[in-house]
């Protein structure tokens, strides 16, 4: 229907031309009582005619609509290649098409360049500033409680460093994925051997299940989901167990702490939200469980989580297809 309104939209000055030209004979004939056969008939031979114009038209539209659809569904990937134009209006059109493209790809340009000076920047500031926390680590080797405090200190400082260059990385779309075969065992192991002097600081018991698995991810980025999640576990548990294990194909961190109210729970990986936890005490950016998410997204790990407040959390990540892909790559050796 739509393609029949454009056609008469389109003709509408012929349609009209035809209605005035035959009402001003009609008039004509019938003030001079001429016989209307002969009107009536070169009437329906032109309305029959503009009947037939009209119908090539709305083929042609019809057409030409299927081919801009054609067009527009690669037009992101290549917004050059536009259809023939049939009309000086759809020339010009086109042209506009063309300067906004053009303008368009010199702003990508622009950003991407800015962009990639910002993350060069924040690498390099990173590796600078991970020097002298390198050092005070080895300055505070010592097994005494006022060590072990500053070095709990300097994990968390550690911890924020990285995450300046995880959010810029995942907010920029990098993708610096290295997917290989890892034991789950030993990817566990190292980050928990990481927070052991928030473990000793809070006194806190760690409940660790060995799960016996491989998986094919990035290492780097899966290693980051399990730094926020145990750290999240520590920060928000002041006395009791933080518990890691493998249930129903899911992996599992659970803690005894605060836990998170249900009003919350929908909300906690978005960008910023810090939720009630996150404002008793100004503990929470709202960035953590956001790039959480963004890097089990990027790893394709469906991420859950359930939780009751005053009896803690327990987040789930869904490792059972990297499991399968990880048997499979094993049998085939």
């Amino acid at each position: 229907m739509k393609f029949l309104k454009e056609a008469v939209r389109r003709n509408r000055w012929a349609i009209l031309l035809w209605m005035v030209i035959n009402g001003f004979e009609l008039t004509v004939f019938l003030l001079y009582n001429v016989m209307m056969e002969p009107l009536l008939y070169a009437a329906a031979v032109s309305l029959l005619l503009l009947a037939v114009l009209t119908a090539a038209d709305y083929g042609r539209e019809k057409e030409r609509h299927a081919e801009r659809q054609r067009t527009s569904g690669s037009i992101a990937r290549d917004w050059k290649s536009l259809p023939e134009p049939h009309s000086l209006a759809e020339e010009d059109y086109q042209e506009i098409i063309h300067a906004l493209g053009d303008r368009m790809e010199q702003v990508m340009s622009e950003y991407e360049s800015r962009r990639q000076d910002q993350l060069d920047y924040y690498t390099a500031w990173v590796h600078q500033i991970k020097t002298p926390i390198a050092v005070m680590k080895l300055k505070l080797s010592g097994d005494s409680p006022e060590n072990r405090l500053l070095l709990a200190e300097l994990l968390r400082i550690e911890q924020y460093v990285d995450m300046v260059l995880q959010y810029i990385r995942l907010s920029g779309g990098s993708n610096d994925l290295v997917i290989r075969e890892y034991s789950l065992d030993e990817l566990i192991r190292e980050t928990v051997r990481k927070f052991a002097p928030l473990f000793l600081e809070k006194k806190l018991r760690l409940d660790y299940t060995e799960v016996q698995e491989n998986i094919v991810t990035d290492k780097k980025w899966f290693g980051c989901i399990l730094e926020q999640l145990i750290s999240n576990a520590v920060k928000y548990t002041s006395a009791g167990t933080v518990s890691i294990g493998m249930k129903d194909g899911f992996l599992y961190i659970s803690d005894t702490g605060i836990g998170i109210a249900p009003e919350d729970l929908p909300r906690i990986f978005e960008r910023g939200y810090t939720g009630l936890n996150g404002r008793i005490g100004q503990k929470s950016s709202g960035l953590g469980l956001y790039l959480t998410k963004k890097a089990a997204d990027m790893l394709a790990i469906p991420l859950r989580v359930e939780s009751t407040v005053g009896k803690g959390s327990r987040f789930m990540l869904d490792v059972r297809a990297k499991q399968t892909a990880a048997n499979g790559s094993e049998k085939k050796q």
